[in-house]
């Protein structure tokens, strides 16, 4: 008998020869009727299949602008924006937890603009902090601390440009996470956080419509390798804080050797995940300065996107069969 992983594949795998087989005989039949609804000859078919394949590969080849991002300012990254010596960029430490510092950043912002009643035109929220931990074992104070960076932080900074940002008719983009459209076991204060950015900005995008602003979101697959956000000194730490820290009724139900397992399961998505921020500053680049930016982006391999979606539009009980 097939063990359940082997089947799980065997149905992913399936699912995708019958989305591919739906799509290569639909695709045609769905554009042979709607040339025959505008009155053009159905052999412009091949020619729109191939437009279409033509616009995807472009879209999927177009060279991304790299960018670098800073979230510390005695960092690497704001060394090199220093050394640019550029009149028109500014450097400021900011903790996105402090009401004063963001006011503070604010108002430097306003002293640095040569015409503030202009506004600004976008704002990019990416300050981020992650973790790891069943639910059982993660303190509420982890859950505060991840809450309070990844989304009151995001609200916060929101909140103080705003009224620039509307003066400019510019744009919001929020940093979330592919966390943000799905669970997943061990992340849950990440999720929490990332799944409310996702709707604070929509509810902040129905706001702002009237005013003229657009407001994304950039939903990153994986990029531990890229970020560094997860390392094995990390993963360790955390580790002997979470078992230190659990009630002592949740180890001996939970025991040693499921601990172990869920820490090795950590550890080998250290080196997971893609080498290269240009799509996720692609996509950010794009956010700013394209005439009709995405409402969302995701950035994320092929498998991920694949996950998200079906986690997000699959009955759950096909979801989590798939991959829980």
């Amino acid at each position: 008998m097939a063990s359940l992983p082997g089947f799980r594949v065997v149905v992913l795998v399936s699912f995708s020869v019958f989305l591919t087989v739906v799509l290569g005989f639909g695709l045609p039949a769905l554009l042979n009727a709607a040339m025959r609804l505008l009155g053009l000859p159905e052999t412009s078919v091949t020619e729109c299949i191939v437009g279409l394949y033509l616009a995807f590969v472009a879209c999927v080849a177009m060279p991304r602008i790299p960018r670098g991002c800073v979230k510390d300012k005695g960092g690497e990254g704001a060394k090199e924006l220093e050394e640019m010596h550029s009149d028109r960029m500014r450097v400021l430490q900011l903790d996105v937890c402090s009401d004063e510092q963001v006011a503070q950043a604010v108002d430097h912002i306003r002293g640095c603009l040569d015409e503030p009643e202009k506004g600004l035109w976008a704002v990019v929220n990416n300050a981020g902090v992650s973790t790891f931990g069943e639910v059982e074992f993660t303190p509420i104070d982890t859950y505060r601390q991840v809450y309070e960076v990844n989304l009151i932080g995001t609200i916060r900074v929101t909140k103080a440009v705003l009224p620039l940002i509307r003066r400019a008719k510019g744009r919001v983009v929020n940093i979330a996470s592919m966390y943000g459209r799905m669970g997943n076991i061990m992340r849950s204060p990440y999720c929490v956080s990332k799944y409310g950015v996702e709707v604070f900005s929509d509810c902040l995008r129905y706001e702002m419509k009237t005013w003229g602003v657009k407001v994304s979101v950039i939903e990153p697959g994986n990029f531990i390798v890229a970020t560094g956000i997860l390392t094995r000194d990390i993963v360790a730490d955390t580790s002997n804080k979470l078992w230190a820290g659990a009630p002592s009724v949740v180890k001996e139900d939970y025991g040693m050797a499921h601990f172990e397992q869920q820490m090795a399961l950590m550890r080998s998505y250290c080196n997971s995940g893609q080498k290269d921020m240009a799509p996720v500053l692609g996509d950010i680049t794009d956010a700013i300065t394209s005439k009709r930016p995405y409402t969302r982006y995701m950035p994320m391999e092929p498998h991920w996107w694949i996950r998200v979606q079906l986690m997000t539009y699959l009955p759950s009980a096909i979801s989590d069969f798939l991959y829980f």
